[in-house]
């Protein structure tokens, strides 16, 4: 049995691996990618990331209905929405999970869950994970903040304590937006990302 579950983790980091090797996580000071390509929200209505964007930047935040991490961390989200108001920077929900579309995050599902959490940004559906695999968004949740030049400022996590709001000591992209809608250096710029491996269709 031991053995056995060696060989899984071993084929769960090479995999891991292999996609971080064939999507690579776009770089800080790097222009943001698919900024004019077609995607949807789910309301049906057509948008692009360059519409998107406010006077200060674009705060993307790829995520998904039911993974335990979006869940933990998703009573932050009203702060994200309320903090991108305040410094006028643009907000978009990306939900990339194209394996999972006929299940936990159809087209339905996002509408639901976007109205039960009260979300005030659109919710995009990326069709066949095109904009997570041009930006290299590894998890659900994965940050990626551009300043109102595009530059990509901010890559990573929320902040330091998914389990709680109240245990956080680090707020690494609240106090990135604070800068960012200042126009002021970002003192940390780059987190590791943690949650749900984005559930790509396999070619």
């Amino acid at each position: 049995m031991k053995i056995y579950k060696i060989l899984l983790i071993a084929l769960l980091l090479n995999n891991t691996s292999l996609l971080a090797q064939k999507y690579p996580t776009i770089n800080i000071g790097e222009q943001m990618p698919m900024q004019k390509i077609e995607i949807f929200d789910t309301n049906e209505k057509s948008r692009t990331l360059n519409n998107s964007l406010k006077n200060n930047g674009l705060l993307v935040v790829f995520t998904s209905n039911s993974c335990p991490f979006v869940v933990m961390w998703e009573d932050r989200y009203k702060l994200l929405e309320e903090k991108c108001r305040d410094s006028e920077i643009g907000m978009v929900y990306i939900n990339s999970n194209q394996a999972k579309r006929n299940g936990d995050d159809s087209v339905e599902k996002m509408k639901n869950h976007s109205k039960e959490m009260g979300y005030t940004f659109p919710y995009l559906i990326d069709k066949n994970s095109e904009i997570a695999n041009a930006f290299g968004a590894k998890t659900t949740p994965h940050i990626f903040l551009f300043n109102k030049g595009k530059k990509l400022v901010y890559k990573g996590a929320i902040d330091d304590n998914y389990k709680s709001a109240n245990e956080v000591t680090e707020n690494y992209l609240l106090d990135a937006l604070e800068n960012a809608g200042n126009q002021l250096a970002i003192s940390i710029k780059e987190t590791k990302a943690v949650g749900c491996s984005i559930k790509r269709v396999r070619k």
